[in-house]
């Protein structure tokens, strides 16, 4: 989906495929028949975006049969979608039965990072509809916070990899007439928490095709103004290449036991949900929200979120909601203003299926219609910023 934004310029919104398992290149042909099709047909759109999830093995078959790439390419015009991002950030596997830490492998100190990534960046330059000549990629916010933290050679190792990583870039422009910006994406847990953590290594590779991507339900996780969060970012000159439009988990009382019966039904065995309180000493967290809500792990005077992507159209029944609030007031400044601060916007719930039995679609139709909702919502939203629905 496209909008005229006050400036002139093009926005685009899309949904991630992430929501849909896909490891192999006919996994990824199925989604595009089985699920993002039908998505686009319940909007009414010639045009539909999809944020497109490339695991390593539908890469590399891409990358080394260029026929393939030439008719993926093909069935997404016939299709009806484009493609003008890519979630990079899990590697592989993320539709088995237990993701959780196994999302942040491998990490920029592991040379497959680096090798994935210029993958991809090389197929999205080639998958980019004709008129558009800016693509964008999300990736891992550096590593997990484990053993990365207070090891100077991995931070060493992990900056070299995005020096080259952009060096690399700037010849895919020269090469294709196409730039590809890559988003860092913080998130809870890992060196790279939030938007403020970001400043320093990104300042420290100094290149505009590597800034940073906001997820808004992270950015709300660690309790980030979003107003604070864009002005230091634009003070320190970090580019917001894409943003995530995704909302948390939020439980304002969480003492009480009604409220910890609420947030069990979201604890499950798939997803890491890490979470947060603000207290007076500083930000508090749990790497799972088991651990917060089975115990003592986190003080309960101060209100909880969870990283747990909730459908944006379907907040929580009470005493949960959402923070859906956080991804208004941040969409707001993100693309509100006299010029956007970024051009490439992406619903990313890919939690459905982890969602309390009671709230999960059962079967494709009411999958394709939640997203559908979701992707109305986002429309609305934009629409009420002054932006203008392209055909």
């Amino acid at each position: 989906m496209r909008f005229r934004h006050r400036d002139g310029s093009t926005v685009h919104l899309a949904y991630c495929t992430n929501v849909h398992p896909a490891e192999s290149l006919d996994g990824v042909r199925a989604q595009l028949r089985d699920h993002c099709e039908p998505v686009r047909k319940r909007l009414g759109r010639d045009r539909l975006g999809i944020g497109l999830w490339l695991a390593k093995d539908a890469a590399r078959s891409l990358i080394n049969d260029p026929a393939q790439l030439r008719s993926l390419r093909a069935e997404l015009d016939r299709r009806g979608l484009e493609v003008v991002t890519l979630n990079g950030f899990p590697y592989e596997g993320f539709g088995a039965e237990e993701v959780k830490y196994r999302v942040y492998k491998p990490d920029w100190t592991d040379p497959e990072r680096l090798a994935h990534t210029t993958d991809l960046a090389r197929l999205l330059a080639t998958l980019l509809p004709d008129d558009v000549t800016e693509g964008t990629i999300s990736t891992l916010p550096i590593a997990w916070r484990t053993p990365y933290t207070g090891d100077p050679q991995a931070a060493r190792t992990a900056h070299t990899a995005l020096t080259t990583l952009a060096e690399r870039l700037d010849v895919l422009a020269e090469l294709t007439g196409k730039s590809i910006r890559i988003g860092l994406e913080p998130e809870p847990g890992c060196t790279v928490e939030t938007t403020a953590d970001a400043i320093a290594p990104l300042t420290a590779v100094g290149h505009q095709r590597i800034g940073i991507c906001i997820d808004t339900c992270h950015l709300a996780t660690s309790f980030e103004d979003p107003g604070t969060a864009l002005d230091a970012l634009a003070a320190a000159g970090i580019p917001v290449a894409k943003t995530q439009l995704s909302a948390a988990l939020h439980a304002e009382h969480p003492h009480l036991p009604e409220v910890r019966t609420a947030l069990a039904a979201f604890a499950e065995p798939r997803f890491l949900h890490q979470t947060r309180t603000r207290t007076t000493q500083g930000l508090r967290g749990t790497d799972d929200l088991d651990e917060a809500v089975t115990g003592r792990a986190l003080p309960d005077g101060t209100p909880w979120r969870a990283h747990f992507h909730v459908p944006l159209h379907a907040p929580p029944a009470p005493p949960l909601t959402s923070t859906l609030p956080v991804l208004r007031a941040a969409l707001t400044r993100l693309v509100g203003g006299a010029r956007p601060l970024t051009r490439h916007l992406e619903v990313e719930t890919y939690t459905w299926q982890a969602l309390p039995d009671e709230l999960r679609p059962r079967t494709r139709p009411q999958l394709a219609d939640g997203i559908a909702a979701e992707l109305t919502l986002a429309r609305d939203l934009l629409v009420d910023l002054g932006l203008k629905e392209l055909p």
